[in-house]
């Protein structure tokens, strides 16, 4: 399952149509480990049972096994660049090590309802958008385009799909997303969509996220959160992302840009 968009931004972030090399096939398979690799540890760190709609790795087949499966993807991801160039494996371990620290400032927030909104987008950089950019990163060095305005574009890229996905762990109903609806209160994740709500509802800014103990529970508070208006707030900042993220594109051959700006809307119209 997946949508394969960060390979699908590596490809076009290298030209239109892409170089047909085997270090841009490579650099894309690359940044899928990766990625697949985090949200198999995310699911144990997390105890989900489901993963687009499916058993989690470690619903099946247990903690230490989905532990070591989450290993070998990493493992893999680098093995397809070790042929390639040494920037690449640059990008692509800076950007890993960016996913673990945003995994563990996740860790350290988790219950604090008090999270300050520049620590949440923050968070949001390391843990998601940080692989965005170094998708658009690794398509520029294959194609030999602007590494750093192509990774500037996936980083505000990743901003905005993480807090559209946040918003839609909050409206979104189970069948859409593959997970209960309020995942991230039952695991004591503060996102944008909660921030904003305490800061408008008295009766949320009061509610202790620890006593959220069950979907019921979850599915109740979450309506109150879309009661408040937070989500359209929350789906404005992203969508401002997006046109920053479009504005900054260099120069571009017209079709090479009429696709990444594609993808960017396609970003926000699948949470429409």
């Amino acid at each position: 399952g997946g949508k394969r968009l960060r390979p699908l931004l590596l490809c076009l972030a290298a030209g239109v149509p892409p170089p047909e090399t085997e270090g841009l096939v490579r650099a894309a398979v690359a940044v899928e480990l990766v990625h697949g690799a985090t949200l198999v540890h995310d699911d144990v760190l997390d105890g989900s049972p489901l993963r687009r709609g499916h058993p989690t790795v470690v619903a099946a087949a247990g903690r230490r096994l989905a532990t070591a499966t989450g290993d070998l993807l990493f493992s893999r991801a680098f093995a397809e660049l070790a042929g390639g160039s040494l920037q690449s494996v640059r990008v692509l371990s800076w950007a890993s090590s960016e996913l673990a620290a945003g995994e563990l400032m996740q860790r350290h927030d988790a219950w604090n309802v008090n999270v300050e909104l520049e620590r949440y987008l923050e968070r949001c950089r390391l843990k998601t958008a940080a692989l965005f950019r170094a998708a658009c990163e690794l398509g520029a060095i294959e194609g030999g385009g602007e590494v750093g305005a192509l990774g500037l574009f996936g980083e505000q890229i990743g901003l905005a799909f993480q807090i559209l996905d946040d918003v839609l762990d909050v409206a979104g109903p189970p069948e859409r997303t593959g997970k209960p609806q309020g995942a991230d209160l039952l695991d004591g994740t503060v996102t944008l969509p909660l921030i904003i709500a305490r800061a408008r509802d008295p009766e949320l800014a009061r509610i202790d996220i620890r006593a959220v103990t069950g979907v019921d529970d979850a599915r109740q508070i979450c309506q109150l959160i879309a009661a408040t208006g937070a989500l359209a707030e929350a789906k404005v900042q992203a969508l401002e992302l997006v046109a920053g993220a479009k504005a900054m594109l260099p120069s571009l051959p017209d079709r090479q840009r009429a696709a990444l700006e594609l993808v960017a809307d396609g970003v926000v119209q699948r949470y429409s």
